[in-house]
């Protein structure tokens, strides 16, 4: 996150591991405003105090579960950056299979982030720097990736960068709302075909 060290993370008790597995059940399957404090408690099978000892707010449950998901994301995508061949159209192509991966396991309803941001779209929330500050990061991947892609300016990889990332969240998106089978693989193919046309020029 690119605004990590202003952001208030808690250390976590096994109660607090429970509460923020509940929570985060909760909040992707039924919407963040839609759970409340009491019904992450009975989940967790903690008490209200407990949560309210340990977080503090429903605020900070909520920034502990995207930052979470954030974390368990970049891990998920760094293996498989690290298996991946050096070339970069290798490693963009990487990207696309390791959300498509993710997102059969952990994202029946498409990204955590966007529909969070759905939700909080008040810069002053404390969630709200974990929300932009992740999609920043994979915009700053995909441009690095993109600087890599030989034959290409720095000023046609920045512009290659921000296509890559519109294709990509545009696919998580389509992947939530089901419009269409396999947006990601769809995404994927895309960039590969974007891909072949820039190196080609």
């Amino acid at each position: 996150m690119g605004t990590s060290e202003e952001l208030r993370r808690i250390t976590m008790t096994p109660a607090a591991r429970r509460a923020l597995a509940a929570a985060g059940r909760l909040f992707y399957d039924r919407g963040i405003h839609a759970v409340g404090v009491d019904l992450i408690a009975a989940e967790a099978g903690v008490t209200k105090k407990t949560l309210y000892d340990r977080f503090g707010s429903k605020e900070q449950i909520v920034v502990e579960y995207l930052a979470d998901r954030d974390e368990r994301w970049r891990a998920f995508l760094a293996e498989r950056l690290d298996a991946a061949q050096p070339a970069p159209r290798a490693r963009i192509r990487a990207v696309f299979d390791a959300s498509r991966a993710w997102m059969s396991d952990n994202g029946s309803k498409g990204c955590s982030m966007v529909n969070a941001h759905a939700e909080i779209s008040d810069p002053a929330h404390p969630a709200h720097a974990v929300i932009t500050g992740q999609k920043q990061w994979m915009l700053d991947l995909f441009t690095r990736l993109a600087r890599g892609v030989e034959g290409l300016g720095p000023g046609a990889a920045d512009r290659l960068g921000r296509t890559l990332m519109l294709l990509h969240e545009g696919a998580l998106v389509a992947h939530g709302l089901k419009v269409f089978p396999d947006p990601v693989a769809h995404a994927r193919d895309e960039a590969e075909a974007l891909l072949a046309e820039v190196t080609e020029r």
